[in-house]
């Protein structure tokens, strides 16, 4: 028979053993307590053996998971400050105001959840009295992402500050007429409040890392010092399976982000049933978090447990405790005492020893009511621990019970998530748990009451008091009132309107040599935040790496391999560059906190995130409306955009629709410029409008979004004119007109107006002299540059003209006297450009790259998609053909003369 305990060959270490007999010596001790004691209690020493190593400094790989207890024994809890009747007063209002609210709008049927809150709200109130920092405290004070289902429960506590009134309780999801409060955390929809939008669950663990690092990037860079900035991200354990909540951990750790903190309110819940049922998702949590580096608290069980661990002399209840999976526990917060007796105790004689010490009451009291996120002793322990945490960041996992102090109908039920309301029963039994000076008289009409102590009470008092020592009011977003920055040297947008002559320059080419003239500008040059996922080589940024130095908390450790090579990859503590390797969603990350540190620090910053155009709406478009929501400003940038302009890589590389996701952000300004001039005069306006002296009406809340080209042509010089850099920034502006172009069409020539956007500009203007040298048709060629801005701006019209007020959309003013049809073209999908097609008073129609990308040269994409010049000039007769103004048998000769 094999020896269970002996050691295996693969176990064997290829390092050297220097003393085999010393080490037969540590086996045999070890065979020896597992052969007499049992494989528990030698687990047990293994266990604290190595972590009295790891505290020793000695280098061994971590241990993963710990028992299913508490992290820190009651014995080492420091005592919490404060006065914990008064505060056990104010979360027991909380409780009833946020219940009461979601109740009394369930009438309007507008929902709201109450389970969630009700779980985590020692989470939040011990946080609120003890340790979060608010606006004026030093620094920034701290950012608070608060778990979205729990906010009835912060409204609640700012009703009960003086914050809110019952009014505003009373317009909890009801928005529309005004004074309402939203459903969830939108800085857009309460901007005093919210600072970080976190319903669309996993953006707010990633989104709060990034801000945590940034927070580091501003002190490093000497913008601002931040370094006594908290982060603190409130967490469901449903959520961390959003692949957004773990993508970024080896970063927090890799970085020593001790100014972060994850609380993870462990109700073993999701929306459906439990969140693990058969397992367990605290030791999968303290595994996943422990093996990325990160301090793991975990705070399991409450004060009741506490007598009941030091009974278990054998091991044998730390053992139940991490056999029984999630669900059975669940159960166990709905089920007697002699069901818990039976089932939990009854596996093990030890147990069923250790039971008969206990009393029905104790049980129940453990199994139902004690959690450690539920005590604020146990909550304020691991608080004070994950702050004086230093060189990593922590995760305090907090086991709750969904529904807790809510009654026997919501407590760990798997339907409590969608259970939007209590009868006045069950109200009535809540009060009475929570000893509330309520009355019966107060239930008018079966309207459960608000409850509010009184402005002079002491629990308002205390709450205030408590909040003024850490800096004021939390949660808070506070709009500076910043200066203007001033605008940047007029030389650096003045120089493209000149044009490249002979040299050819891509359009993505033509924004990186603006930027880098931008960020020497000595006034704001340094406020520019340059992000790129390892793809700076291929928009060719290389030449900023040695000029900005790419930012590392380590600096650079080791010698660049390039090092002798003029743009050589240099890394720096204050680096200005953010290089954040192959994560579209961490470079978003990265900007959102970038774009908002106007708000969040008070500095304005001008992030520009520059990325292939297929992989950032397409793959971050939800990233992109939390942008929107928490009101970032910055430069989007979709580089070698386009579906026929990436020549060899084929469908998933091939953008022909960003626009159309783009279009659907009210907050996102999207353009497809087609010349460098272009480009210039957009980032010229975008700085203005989002950073200088907005116009009146102008909201400064906006992001833009630039897909540029990596096609290099001979730049043109920017038309002489009036009114040239209006129709860039609104959308359309003539480019030219056959006799401007030199073409000399006849007096009678058929005309027709060629739209073009983007790289489909210099098909249009090929078709142009093909039409005129060809057909003897004179086409006018203009450039579109926003299809989106103009569609936005005709909407604008319309609503304009139903409230009575007479007027015309730009893009009808623009095209107002412009002969013959109108045929738009763009390298992407028809969708596109057909957004302005209602308001177009000429007839139209549009050439598109509508389907999957393919792989082959540009003008053999071009001519399969049919936006090629010659495609252009059919469609072009075609439509002429139509209206009578050429021969039909134009269309055909055309059509075979070109191949097509």
């Amino acid at each position: 028979m094999t020896d269970p305990y002996a050691i295996q060959p693969s176990e064997l270490d290829q390092l050297p053993d220097r003393d085999p007999e010393e080490t037969a010596e540590w086996q045999a001790s070890l065979d020896a307590v597992a052969k007499a004691a049992g494989p528990h209690r030698a687990a047990y020493l293994m266990r604290r053996t190595l972590e009295r190593a790891e505290g020793n400094g000695v280098a061994l790989p971590k241990l993963l998971e710990t028992d299913y207890v508490n992290t820190i024994p009651t014995a080492a809890e420091p005592s919490a400050p404060g006065d914990e009747a008064l505060e056990r007063r104010i979360t027991a209002w909380n409780r009833w105001n946020a219940a009461a609210m979601v109740t009394r709008g369930a009438k309007h049927g507008v929902g709201g959840h109450i389970a969630t809150f009700a779980s985590a709200a020692w989470l939040y109130e011990t946080g609120f009295n003890h340790f979060f920092k608010g606006k004026e405290a030093d620094g920034s004070g701290d950012q608070l992402y608060i778990q979205g289902h729990a906010s009835p429960g912060i409204y609640a506590r700012a009703f009960l500050d003086g914050r809110l009134t019952e009014a505003h309780l009373d317009n909890f999801r009801q928005e529309a007429g005004g004074n309402g409060l939203p459903s969830y955390p939108h800085p857009r929809r309460l901007p005093w409040l919210w600072e970080f939008p976190t319903v669309s669950m996993g953006l707010g663990p990633l989104s709060a890392i990034y801000q945590a690092r940034f927070n580091r990037y501003l002190t490093a860079r000497g913008i601002k010092d931040v370094s006594e900035s908290h982060v603190w991200a409130f967490l469901g354990d449903g959520e961390m399976d959003e692949p957004e909540s773990t993508a970024a951990l080896a970063l927090a750790s890799r970085e020593g982000l001790d100014n972060l903190t994850f609380v993870i309110n462990c109700n073993l819940q999701r929306l459906d049933g439990p969140v693990r049922a058969n397992f367990k998702i605290v030791q999968e949590l303290e595994a996943q978090f422990r093996g990325a580096g990160w301090n793991v608290i975990k705070s399991l069980w409450g004060n009741a447990w506490d007598e009941l661990l030091q009974l278990d002399t054998t091991g044998a209840l730390v053992r139940r405790l991490r056999e029984v999976p999630d669900a059975q526990v669940q159960t166990y917060q709905t089920r007697g005492a002699a069901y818990i007796r039976e089932d939990f105790f009854g596996k093990d004689p030890a147990l069923v020893e250790l039971a008969k010490l206990l009393s029905d009451d104790k049980i129940l009291e453990c199994f139902h009511l004690s959690r450690g996120g539920h005590e604020a002793n146990k909550v304020y322990a691991a608080y004070k621990a994950a702050v004086e945490h230093k060189g990593g960041p922590t995760v305090i996992l907090a086991q709750t019970v969904k529904g807790h102090t809510l009654g026997e109908g919501f407590a760990s039920k798997n339907a409590n998530h969608q259970m939007k309301k209590l009868s006045t029963d069950e109200f009535k039994q809540m009060r009475d748990l929570l000893e509330l000076p309520i009355k019966d008289s107060d239930f008018v009409d079966g309207v459960v009451p608000y409850g509010h102590p009184g402005a002079g009470s002491p629990e308002v008092r205390y709450l205030q008091e408590r909040r003024a020592a850490l800096g004021g009011p939390a949660p808070a977003r506070r709009t500076h009132a910043l200066a203007p920055l001033p605008s940047a040297s007029e030389k650096a947008f003045a120089s493209f309107d000149k044009g490249s002559g002979t040299q050819n320059v891509a359009t993505t080419m033509a924004f990186v040599r603006l930027v880098k003239d931008l960020v020497r500008d000595k006034e704001t040059g340094k406020r520019w935040v340059p992000i790129v996922p390892d793809e700076a080589r291929t928009f060719g940024m290389e030449s900023l790496f040695p000029s900005l130095g790419i930012y590392s908390p380590k600096g650079q450790t080791y010698e660049p391999v390039d090092r002798d090579q003029l743009m050589y990859y240099k890394e720096a503590k204050n680096g200005q560059i953010l290089n954040e390797g192959i994560t579209e969603a961490g470079s978003m990350a990265d900007f959102i906190a970038a774009s908002t540190s106007y708000a969040t620090h008070g500095e304005a910053m001008i992030p520009f995130y520059i990325f292939y155009s297929m992989f950032g709406w397409q793959r971050t478009a939800d990233q992109m409306w939390q942008l929107g929501d928490q009101l970032g400003r910055g430069f989007l940038v979709g580089a070698t955009a386009g579906r026929t302009t990436l020549t060899g890589e084929g469908l998933q590389h091939a953008d022909g629709h960003s626009p159309v996701i783009a279009a659907t952000n009210p907050a996102a300004l999207s353009y497809d410029p087609a010349f460098a001039y272009e480009v210039a005069a957009i980032v010229k306006d975008g700085i203005r409008r989002m950073y200088g002296e907005a116009a009146p009406g102008e909201d400064s809340n906006v992001f833009y979004y630039l897909t540029v080209y990596n096609e290099p042509i001979p730049q043109p010089a920017k038309p002489a004119g009036l009114g040239i850099d209006e129709g860039i920034v609104k959308g359309l502006y003539r480019f030219n007109t056959a006799e401007s172009a030199g073409l000399s069409p006849a007096a009678n020539a058929a005309r027709i107006q060629l739209l073009g956007s983007g790289t489909a500009i210099h098909w249009a203007l090929k078709a142009q002299r093909l039409l005129a040298e060809e057909w003897g048709v004179a086409a006018d060629v203009w450039s579109a540059t926003s299809w989106t801005e103009l569609r936005r701006d005709a909407l604008d019209a319309d609503a304009a003209l139903l409230r009575g007020e007479e007027r015309v959309p730009y893009v009808r003013q623009a095209l107002q006297g412009a002969e013959g049809p109108v045929l738009a073209v763009s390298d992407y999908m028809r969708q596109v450009p057909d957004q302005i097609a209602q308001w177009v008073e000429q007839d139209y129609s549009s050439l598109g790259a509508d389907g999957f990308g393919l792989s082959d040269t540009r003008d053999a994409a071009r001519r399969y998609f049919g936006v090629d010049a010659e495609s252009i000039v059919v469609a072009a007769l075609a439509q002429l053909a139509r209206r009578g103004e050429v021969k039909a048998t134009a269309v055909k000769e055309a059509r075979e003369r070109y191949g097509l």
